[in-house]
């Protein structure tokens, strides 16, 4: 655990490194806040002197240095504004730099990291724990900086009024530095624990509300607030522990500043009090002291014990912060699917012959799922995909698209290895509808538009018309122009699935994948989709997957698979004729 902070550390100064001269300009400016504030007591102690006795005021000197104070204070004031500007600079383009970093790499993570994780609480590293890193990283620029600048400064001018003063502050301060310590190492682990629950909580709220019809329709409202509550009591436990240590930090360290100030105001008090009257024990403690250089010696005593407890606050804040940043390094450090290869063959034009040669995959490496998988798809023809649940369907199209990559064997896409492309050239061969809908925030034009950024509006409204769409879209309150969100706010299921259509019907790509495309659609529209489906795959090579295997009938090629593999193979005549697998699914399905 101890190499894990020490690694988080050195990634976080790596990407503060890149802001470095504007660090410097932040400690410079801190350096100077510093030295400004520390020179405040010296001119306030002279000022005392200038009045002590009785009927004696020098009016005169304590005037200038009242207007030295004034230019003391405005000064500070421009430094410290200074400096702040600078720390924000800092910290909030390092959590820019690595928010980017995060949302590239989860362009770039394989999809088994993806179904593996759940959603909530990679956006909670995203969000939340980049938050707390952001609000522990400002608070060390802006406290720890000036705290150590404030120590070192102090003892350099308790050091010119008072020796003996100045040894006893120093003796007495690794006491407060020990108890610190002591906490803050105890505490990362704490925080750790915190930040890890709240995903989990995040990850559970996600999932709730995305599937709150189900949890009504199921009456499964207890139980989710039962594991709400769980989870909540977990988080209570863990944030009520390590804020309970943390918190300890500071009035243990206070405690032990406040024996540094009485220190120093009892020696203090003595040196003035005895004045020209005890030569051997101001000789012994450093000399005399006046009112008014005691006076100065408390307010530095103050300012010096100040830092500690501000540097334990900020240590334990680093520990959350710290604790934050070990995730999202962790996502940002995932390892990414298998790079591009580096001298890619680039396809211009994408025949629709595809083949796939002695394919073996498993998602999981002891279960195997797809093994000595082989088919040859000629240029136009229309594949159907039919089995069972969990027969290796989807799995398929995941293969095809590059989703997964295969464990072994060979894919190849109009004569060429898949492998040896790019994703984002195989996949503008493609055209693909899922049953799982997914929309864009945006308007219901970009939405169609998604496929094809440089269509004109009229090539937009044509496909809405080919896909069906068009009349509801006309319906809606601003038509084209109208907004949806993630969701599709208003839009029923079959609507949405009818907008992603409109997509494929825009782009017209040279291979098609159909994934139960039409299975939220009302049978009425469903003839219509599958005539225009009709139109736009001729020429077209296409995959389709589906349950409903009357809408397979016309496919020059059925494939029966089953455990991954392909057990039967031909046309829906030939399939019926053999009285196999697909005839009886074929029948069960139409069975009077």
């Amino acid at each position: 655990m101890k190499e894990s902070k020490k690694s988080t550390l050195r990634k976080v100064l790596n990407h503060i490194s890149s802001y470095r001269w504007i660090l410097v300009l932040s400690v410079l400016l801190a350096a100077a806040t510093v030295a400004l504030t520390l020179y405040f007591p010296i001119l306030s102690g002279r000022a005392i002197d200038c009045i002590i006795g009785p009927d004696y005021v020098d009016f005169a000197v304590l005037t200038a240095i009242a207007k030295r104070m004034v230019i003391v204070v405005l000064l500070t004031a421009v430094t410290q504004w200074l400096m702040n500007v600078c720390n924000n600079q800092i910290t909030y383009q390092v959590i820019r730099d690595v928010r980017e970093e995060a949302f590239e790499k989860i362009q770039i993570l394989p999809l088994k990291y993806i179904d593996g994780h759940s959603y909530g609480d990679i956006v909670s590293r995203i969000i939340a724990d980049v938050d707390q890193f952001a609000d522990g990283l400002l608070m060390g620029f802006t406290q720890l900086f000036t705290g150590v600048i404030t120590i070192i400064g102090t003892l350099g001018f308790m050091l010119s009024i008072n020796v003996s003063i100045t040894l006893l502050v120093v003796i007495l301060t690794p006491l407060s530095l020990f108890v610190a310590k002591f906490i803050a190492t105890r505490t990362h682990d704490m925080f750790l624990l915190q930040s890890k629950t709240r995903g989990e909580q995040t990850a559970l709220i996600d999932e709730m509300i995305g599937n709150q019809k189900v949890v009504q329709a199921y009456g499964q409202e207890e139980k989710v607030l039962r594991r709400f509550d769980e989870v909540g009591g977990r988080l209570e436990k863990c944030s009520l522990r390590a804020i309970f240590f943390s918190s300890l930090t500071n009035p243990c360290t206070r405690f032990v500043n406040n024996m540094v100030y009485a220190g120093v105001a009892i020696l203090g008090a003595c040196l003035a009090i005895n004045g020209g009257s005890a030569a051997g024990f101001l000789a012994f403690f450093g000399g005399a002291v006046t009112v008014g250089e005691l006076s100065c010696l408390l307010s530095y005593a103050n300012q010096y014990t100040k830092p500690f407890n501000e540097i334990s606050g900020v240590i334990t804040e680093l520990q959350n912060a710290l604790a934050c940043a070990s995730r999202i390094f962790e996502l940002i450090e995932e390892e990414p699917q298998t790079p591009e290869p580096e001298h890619p063959v680039k396809v211009e034009h994408f025949d629709g012959s595809v083949s796939l040669e002695h394919v073996y995959f498993s998602y999981v490496p002891d279960q195997h799922l797809i093994e000595d998988f082989n088919l040859q798809v000629k240029k136009g023809e229309r594949v159907a995909i039919v089995g069972p649940t969990g027969c290796g369907k989807t799995t398929l199209i995941n293969l095809l698209m590059r989703f997964y990559d295969v464990n072994s064997g060979k894919i190849s896409v109009s004569g060429t290895d898949i492998m040896e492309m790019n994703r984002a050239n195989l996949r503008d061969g493609y055209g693909m509808v899922l049953q799982e809908t997914w929309l864009k925030t945006g308007t219901i034009r970009e939405n169609i538009a998604m496929a094809r950024e440089d269509a004109s509006e009229e090539e937009v409204i044509e496909a809405a018309k080919a896909a069906h769409a068009h009349s509801f879209i006309k319906r809606l309150p601003n038509g084209y122009d109208t907004v949806v969100s993630e969701d599709g706010d208003s839009l029923s299921q079959g609507q949405k699935q009818l907008l992603c259509i409109a997509r494929v019907m825009l782009a017209l790509p040279p291979m098609l994948i159909l994934d139960e495309a039409t299975s939220s659609i009302d049978t009425r529209t469903e003839l219509k989709i599958q005539n225009a489906f009709a139109r736009m795959m001729q020429d077209r090579t296409s995959f389709i997957v589906a349950h409903r295997l009357s809408t397979i009938k016309e496919a020059d090629i059925i494939l029966v698979m089953k455990d991954g593999n392909i057990i039967e193979q031909g046309s829906h005549s030939e399939l019926l004729a053999k009285g196999g697998f697909y005839a009886n699914l074929y029948n069960s399905q139409f069975a009077r």
